[in-house]
């Protein structure tokens, strides 16, 4: 787990560190992916997110196989970040699995998946997204719930 964590930590620090910023309404951009700054800025959550988890009890031993694994690390991460930028308007495809597929027969708890939640809520607000913008891509991801807690 331990060699996970650095792992998780060199793919946060070779990210971009970037900070985002509430503009007035009538300079944001269009998409929610350009309100949230981007590839640049997703990967950089997303990385910090898969920090979080692996530093939460709560959760980190369902992804233990996965983060001892740097090809399947690196599979999640991509995933994740397509899923984000695909989900929030930007130009990427998710090409993985259906959050069905990827869940069945593991039987998540509510209590999981909320420490998800949070561990990606702490990932955007440590960069300093806007509430708005984090309501409306936790609104994108929410319904996704019912696909993966108790499946």
């Amino acid at each position: 787990m331990k060699n996970s964590f650095r792992l998780l930590a060199i793919l946060l620090a070779a990210s971009f560190t970037l900070t985002f910023c509430d503009k007035d309404d009538e300079a944001t951009p269009a998409t929610l992916y350009d309100r949230l700054g981007g590839i640049a800025a997703i990967s950089a959550v997303t990385d910090q997110f898969l920090t979080n988890v692996v530093g939460d009890n709560v959760i980190n031993a369902r992804f233990a196989a996965t983060v001892a694994n740097p090809a399947r690390t690196q599979l999640l991460r991509n995933n994740l970040i397509d899923q984000i930028c695909a989900g929030s308007g930007g130009p990427c495809q998710y090409k993985g699995k259906t959050m069905l597929e990827s869940h069945k027969g593991m039987n998540i708890t509510d209590a999981e998946f909320n420490a998800l939640v949070g561990d990606l809520v702490a990932a955007l607000d440590k960069f300093n997204v806007p509430q708005k913008e984090k309501d409306e891509l936790l609104a994108i991801l929410g319904p996704m719930k019912s696909d993966i807690v108790g499946k």
